[in-house]
């Protein structure tokens, strides 16, 4: 029979150590990458042994994919209900999660190095983001059909083409913002971006880019 006592003094313990973990984790497969990033790396920066980080993950696969969904959690963790909100203030969502991205770079190299292996078909975390980018894309329609609909626009084509627009400009400016801080101000030309994607949705205009006549 198991200790209670013992049980409810050492969770607390563990869910520390797990959160060690899934915090050095994310270091190094941000700089080394899922392939080269290896648990031995991971348990020297803890201080545990191979053994003792599977014995908390089971496996580096299952390891890469609770920091994904470690990740997920930290996005939503200071909104209402835990999860993102809708219409026009799905957007708003958006640039501010830009602008926090700007004093967590290590979460967001972590991302941008998996999510650009996470193309090749035996890559672990594949079918994560291939379910996180449908889910987004349809938050994002929703977000756009509701906004369009509280404006009285009663069709859009431009919609689809907006949701994925938006998730790839986001991405897009991360990686120039990783690579030179500097030159990109990631928030402010996130806001920018987002901003024009959803006036050329919900007010459409001519294209500028048009061959004239």
């Amino acid at each position: 029979m198991v200790d209670s006592r013992h049980q409810t003094k050492s969770r607390p313990a563990t869910l520390v150590r797990r959160r060690e973990i899934l915090d050095a984790a994310q270091e190094i497969f941000g700089s080394k990458g899922f392939a080269n990033g290896t648990l031995q790396d991971i348990a020297e920066q803890v201080g545990m042994t191979h053994a003792g980080i599977l014995h908390h993950f089971g496996s580096k696969d299952q390891l890469l994919l609770e920091v994904l969904e470690h990740r997920d959690q930290t996005d939503v963790v200071d909104l209402d209900g835990g999860r993102i909100p809708g219409g026009m203030e799905l957007f708003r969502h958006l640039v501010r999660t830009a602008i926090v991205n700007m004093q967590r770079a290590g979460i967001v190299q972590a991302y941008a190095v998996l999510s650009a292996e996470s193309v090749t078909d035996d890559h672990p975390g594949r079918t994560y983001f291939e379910r996180r980018y449908t889910v987004l894309r349809k938050d994002l329609r929703e977000a756009f059909e509701r906004v369009c609909a509280e404006r009285g626009i009663t069709e859009s084509g431009s919609i689809a083409h907006g949701s994925a627009a938006i998730l790839a400009v986001m991405d897009g400016l991360q990686v120039q913002w990783l690579l030179d801080p500097t030159a990109v101000d990631l928030g402010r030309a996130s806001e920018f971006a987002i901003e024009a994607i959803v006036a050329a949705v919900v007010e459409p205009r001519g294209s500028v880019l048009a061959e004239p006549v």
